[in-house]
């Protein structure tokens, strides 16, 4: 297993082979990874180069449109989780001061008449730049289908069924987030961009970055800057993956640190996948992950329960 910076890489093309030894190598090889640090890249995850381009060249587009354009597609009743939020509106738990950053928020589109579509707010349609929203579109349905596939190989190794997670993360409140870290115009307080925090969902897929800045924290409390090759996609674990596994598989504490000087000029675009089940998934510690050395760590709660408690606690919520 190939290791950039630390974190491990996987091929996903070896778990969908229809070879059994390769996708069970696979599986050992990304449980293990998981265990032991909560980031990987994958190269053959699935999503097309082009609609990786073309999802950059729309967001960016976007982020360029005057203030007052983008304050359009704000709307304070949805809490950040549908369109734009304007700068300084987030934080990371336990930090007051907001992240240097403005983000936009698409979610999930349900077309097969399943009830939960009640539980959305519709996505918000973007005029001035006619390729933004459907490209979002094709980008989120891009990312649930290699993150179902990574879910497959994760509960294998946790030795559930393969299908465990599917109808749970069918339709499920996934969210695409586009991020515009802007330039650098002044010595800034510190030198995070988005203070250390964890994902709160199952599992987060980040295509690229149009500039380096995420570090992951390790077993030894360093600082590892992790930088995926242009083939690959970082995926790691959040919050919900941990509690629910009693925390067998971790939820790696990650930050964007400021770049070096001389980059201070440019912006940073970076757009996270958050992959998260339906709001009626139980989170309850999984019975194989709790025994007399884990005791279960965690109170039962609901998917849905568990983020309106983490929205509130970074601010997005009131």
């Amino acid at each position: 297993m190939a290791t950039v910076n630390s974190i491990p890489s996987v091929d996903l093309a070896e778990f969908t082979s229809g070879n059994p030894a390769r996708k069970a190598a696979f599986v050992e090889q990304l449980g293990k990874a998981y265990e032991d640090v909560g980031f990987v890249a994958v190269k053959n995850h699935g999503i097309p180069d082009q609609l990786i381009a073309d999802l950059y060249r729309y967001v960016q587009e976007f982020f360029k449109l005057p203030p007052d354009a983008k304050r359009n597609y704000e709307i304070p009743s949805l809490a950040g989780q549908r369109g734009y939020t304007s700068f300084g509106k987030e934080h990371a738990k336990g930090f007051d001061a907001p992240d240097l950053k403005e983000f936009f928020q698409f979610g999930q589109t349900v077309e097969d008449g399943d009830p939960v579509r009640s539980e959305y707010p519709e996505n918000v349609q973007v005029k001035e730049v006619p390729q933004f929203t459907p490209t979002l579109f094709q980008a989120y349905r891009a990312f649930e289908k290699s993150g179902s596939a990574l879910l497959q190989a994760i509960a294998l190794y946790l030795g559930l069924d393969e299908h465990y997670f599917d109808n749970k993360i069918h339709n499920g409140n996934s969210i695409l987030r586009a991020i515009h870290y802007p330039p650098i115009i002044q010595e800034p307080k510190s030198a995070i961009r988005a203070e250390q925090h964890e994902d709160i969902n199952l599992i987060t897929l980040l295509v690229g970055a149009s500039a380096d800045g995420l570090q992951v924290l390790d077993k030894q409390g360093n600082w590892v800057p992790v930088t995926s090759l242009p083939d690959q996609i970082v995926v790691n674990v959040g919050d919900m993956l941990q509690r629910l596994t009693n925390n067998k598989l971790k939820s790696t504490t990650h930050r964007v640190v400021n770049p070096p000087r001389e980059m201070w000029g440019t912006s940073r675009f970076s757009i996270p996948f958050f992959l998260h089940p339906k709001s009626s998934m139980d989170l309850t510690c999984l019975p194989a992950t709790v025994d007399a050395q884990h005791p279960a760590d965690y109170p039962p709660i609901t998917a849905g329960e568990y983020l309106d408690e983490r929205l509130r606690e970074i601010g997005l919520k009131k």
